[in-house]
Order: structure tokens, then sequence, then C-alpha cells
């Protein structure tokens, strides 16, 4: 791995699509929160939209203003070129975010994104990570609720529990929010190309090295009660489980055989047989080309609630971990996970790439793999709680 200078580039952040709802509490959040010094810039498609954003930002905040088009791959790589950090919020993925991930693992630059679609994630591995190994440009997915609560929660939890021995972990999610546009048309692209998905996973496959000499596993529970966290849990159909499973696999410290399992958790019974049946019915309807475009035009990306409801929103996920002869407890909490803290938590990732002192990694890495400790220091000075409830 040879990391290409990057440090006379202009930008040490670059925010693409800061001007969707999602791309523009980041951009707020930044405004408030980065330090001084940090040289970053807002980017998109119009520059008009682009300066409105900037003069409405709090603090007086001055990013720089790029113009940058994902039909455009030159204002792609020239995106790259300026900037030690890429963060986008321009998906879906699948469509729109393969160019920029190509620009920056050439050019080297640090490449962020809010995905939670499986085969976007299994095709840049495919296409991108080694050039990326070579010019030390680090690709992470999934740095918004997909997959950071689940990721670094996990990896908090292997922490609390001894080393070098099996370890298991389950995690129960439990959320009162609004989710947004973007990842509603996520969620139901990717329910509508179940072949692609598969076979993008059977290529990472042939091309992923085997690990050797441990395991890691996250394979998909069965509807049961859960005693331990005393609700119903539903496996969830997301990419969290997949990400911890690489956490998993890239360190040593989960063990030598790992086994997470990934849930909602629902209170009563019927709730939970409602919610299973909703899911269902929303991955059926999303064969149809017909039924998918009436439900895309429902909730449109871009589209989100207002600042009001978000407040009032929540969410919580609890883990339980098993190895050694211990058992721990610990949660994973904060507000809107669709929206405010989705925001934080990718602009606290982009900072800490681009900022914190981080073990050294290349190519498509995971949040916990790549800056696991201090994005999750990050995360909790930011308002999110990490703390151990039990262990015995």
């Amino acid at each position: 791995m040879s990391r290409l200078n990057r440090t006379d580039r202009p930008y040490d952040i670059v925010l693409f699509g800061a001007t969707g709802f999602v791309g523009t509490l980041t951009a707020e959040y930044l405004a408030a929160h980065a330090p001084d010094g940090l040289r970053w810039a807002i980017a998109g498609r119009s520059e008009e939209k682009l300066e409105r954003l900037r003069e409405r930002l709090p603090g007086g905040a001055e990013p720089g203003v790029l113009r940058a088009d994902v039909s455009d791959p030159a204002s792609l790589r020239a995106l790259a070129e300026h900037a030690r950090v890429v963060a986008t919020t321009v998906g879906p993925y699948v469509t729109y975010g393969e160019e920029l991930v190509a620009a920056c693992a050439d050019t080297g630059a640090d490449y962020l994104d809010l995905t939670g679609e499986p085969e976007f994630v299994d095709l840049t591995y495919v296409r991108h990570d080694a050039r990326a190994r070579e010019t030390g440009s680090r690709l992470v997915h999934a740095c918004g609720f997909d997959s950071v609560p689940h990721d670094l929660g996990a990896y908090f939890t292997v922490r609390q529990l001894p080393e070098g021995v099996p370890l298991t972990v389950d995690g129960f999610v439990t959320a009162d929010a609004a989710f947004s546009g973007g990842t509603f048309a996520s969620a139901l692209g990717q329910f509508s190309r179940g072949r692609q998905v598969l076979a993008a996973a059977r290529e990472r496959r042939r091309h992923e090295p085997r690990l050797m000499g441990r395991r890691a596993s996250a394979p998909t529970g069965a509807p049961r009660f859960a005693g331990e966290v005393g609700a119903w849990a539903l496996p969830l159909p997301t990419i969290d489980a997949q990400i911890v499973r690489r956490s998993a696999k890239a360190l040593e410290r989960y063990g030598p055989d790992f086994r997470y399992r990934h849930y909602a958790a629902v209170r009563h019974l019927p709730m939970a047989v409602g919610g299973a049946v909703g899911v269902g019915t929303l991955v059926a309807a999303a064969q149809l080309p017909f039924a998918r475009r009436w439900l895309s035009d429902r909730v449109r990306p871009g589209d989100g609630p207002s600042a009001e409801k978000r407040a009032k929103s929540w969410f919580r996920v609890r883990f339980v971990g098993r190895g050694g002869g211990r058992e721990v407890f610990t949660e994973v909490s904060g507000g809107d996970p669709g929206y405010d803290e989705t925001a934080k938590m990718f602009a606290e990732s982009a900072l800490s790439l681009a900022l914190d002192e981080l073990p050294p990694t290349a190519g498509q890495v995971t949040t916990a793999q790549a800056m696991g400790d201090a994005l999750t220091e990050r995360l909790r000075r930011a308002g999110l709680t990490f703390r151990v409830a039990a262990s015995r």
C-alpha cells in the first residue's frame, strides 16, 4: 500500500449531493461542528443551489463550492483530485455511485457514502478495491444508520468480552422514526434486483481472499421470542449484518470464531406478525414496475419530515454478547436515525478520516476497521450513547 501525497489538495472534505435533504443536514452539521481551519466544500449539479445553501449555513460558514455531475465522469475526477475525503449522499448508489468510487480509488481520495445496497458494495469491491489499495484510498460504505450503530455497536460489545475465544453477538434494533426517501428508494431498488444482488455477491466471493485460521459468519436468524431483551426478534434483511461480518473478518479482536445475527425487536406479537407481512408485501410489490413506481411516488429521495417530527424520533440497538464464560449487554442509542443522526454519523466519519490518527488501511474497509475507536469516541462526544447495560 502506497498512499498518494494528498496534503496539498485544496480541501480536506468535499460533500457531494449537499443540496439534498440529508446532504443539507450534513452541511449544516459540518458548519456548526467542524474545527477551525478545516478546508471543506459543498458540491453538486447546481452552483445556484449550492450558493443558496452556503448563504444560510450556521455560523457564517463559507465552504468552497464545486460543480460536479454523476453524468460527467470528468467532473467527478476533478472533484476527487480536489479532496482528501469525498463524502457523497447521491443515490441510489447502484445507479449513480460507481463513477465517483472509481475516481476516488484512482486518485487516492478517501470515499464515504450512505449506501445500504449490498449489490453496490459488492460491485465496488470487485471493480475498485485493488486500485484503492494501490493508491491508499479508503472506500468506506454505509456511514449512516446503515450501518454505523450496528458495526460500531458490535465492535464495542466485542471489546467487553475476553480475547482469543469464540464469540457470539446478537443485535436487536428498535426505532420510532420516519426513514429518508433515499433509503426507501434504495430498498425498493434492491428488492427489485434479487438476481443482480445474488450475482454480485457470488462475484465478490470469487475475488475475496479466504479467511485462514479464523471464522466469521452472519447467518440469518429465525424469528423467535428473545427473552434476553423481552421482545419478539425478526431477522432484518439489511446490509448491517454483512458489514459486521466484514469487520470481524478484518480484525482479530473478534476472536477465532465469531457469529453475528441482526434483528428488529418488536414488543408485541401482533406487531411482529404485521411487520413481517409488511416487509413481504413490499418485496413482492417491488417486483412489479407499476407498483414500484407508485411506491416511489409516495416518498421521494430528497423529501423528509419537519424538524419538530425529527426531534421526537429515536433509535436503540441492544446487543447481547457471549464468549469465554461471560455475557454482556450493551446499547447504542440516539435521536432521529433516518436524518439527524445519520447526518451526524456521516459528518463525523468524514472528519475522522480527515483528521484522526487511524490504523493504516486501504481498499474497501468498514467503519470499525478504518475508524473504530476514534469514531466511537467522536460519536459519544456528539451525543450518541455507547454503554454497557449489564455483564456477568
